[in-house]
């Protein structure tokens, strides 16, 4: 299927019930309510989704359960993280057989390749594949930044259409506008600075805490983009003390645990993850309580 890189495109996490097993009757209700809330598409298995531990075979099932739900007219995309170029080639192949829309695709993980070699893996796995892809462009948490001179190198490849930006420097959106212009379409990746990027310019918003928060997300997307900025950041305001639980090195757990309090989601994480305790996790439910009591009224964004 066709679509567009814009709007929000929530990575969803996985919910898992407590013998380590898919909870889809979880997956369904925060499935439901993306759809509900007017989310532009999905994304499988991406970090949040805890990419590192969940199987291939889990990671079909809730491709293919989320294209049955939506009779495939959303697209469904799968993040691929892979240690070799061999693997993300398989795990593209394995995408297009289950009916997968398009691919976020993360550089190598486990190695640290330069740029000759980061951009060779980006073109194999783009030349195996006629499904989109969008680059998640992240040197913070995955230490291989996608430079513009990189993007240069990559712009032959038809498939390649968009970069999840995750630099965490908001001046990259006008860069690569200055550089491509339309070439390259930008979604943001960090929830704290989107409202900034998509001022700037940015294309849509690869979300974290629409996980808990999926109406308030997409309220921020439409009125930016229909101008309404004040009405945008009085509930972007509101939200940027749950937005931070995404940029923490647990943000697994910090954005299941508010989904679980909100009903989307069970705190569950997979090994070696671990729930969160104690004081730790006192702190975080405070944030998310907090939030909860002074959730703003949302006025009609769905009709703009």
């Amino acid at each position: 299927m066709s679509f567009e890189w814009k709007g929000v495109f929530p990575a969803l996490i996985t919910p898992l019930s407590a013998d380590d097993t898919l909870d889809m009757k979880m997956f369904d209700s925060n499935l439901s309510a993306q759809l509900d809330a007017g989310v532009d598409g999905i994304i499988i298995g991406g970090s949040l989704g805890e990419a590192s531990s969940i199987t291939t075979e889990e990671k079909e099932k809730l491709v293919k359960f989320s294209i049955e739900k939506t009779g495939n007219k959303f697209p469904v995309l799968l993040n691929i993280a892979e240690g070799s170029t061999k693997e993300a080639i398989r795990q593209a192949d394995f995408a297009k057989k289950w009916g997968a829309a398009g691919l976020m695709l993360l550089p190598p993980m486990r190695y640290k390749a330069d740029e000759r070699e980061t951009v060779a893996y980006f073109k194999q796995v783009a030349a195996s594949t006629d499904l989109p892809i969008m680059l998640y462009n992240n040197p913070v948490d995955y230490k291989i930044e996608i430079t513009p001179d990189m993007f240069d190198e990559l712009a032959v490849c038809e498939n390649i259409q968009a970069v999840k930006e995750s630099t965490r420097d908001v001046s990259n959106v006008t860069r690569m506008r200055n550089r491509f212009g339309e070439r390259f379409k930008i979604l943001c990746g960090v929830d704290t600075i989107v409202l900034e990027e998509l001022m700037m310019g940015a294309h849509g918003w690869v979300a974290g805490l629409v996980n808990a928060f999926p109406k308030e997300t997409v309220a921020i997307y439409r009125l930016v983009k229909a101008g309404r900025i004040q009405e945008a950041r009085e509930i972007y305001r509101w939200f940027m003390p749950l937005l931070e639980l995404d940029i923490h090195p647990k943000l697994v757990q910090y954005i299941k645990l508010a989904a679980s309090i909100t009903g989307l989601g069970t705190e569950i994480v997979r090994s070696p993850r671990l729930i969160l305790t104690g004081e730790e996790r006192k702190r975080v439910v405070k944030i998310i309580e907090e939030g909860i009591a002074s959730r703003p009224v949302l006025p009609d964004y769905l009709n703009l």
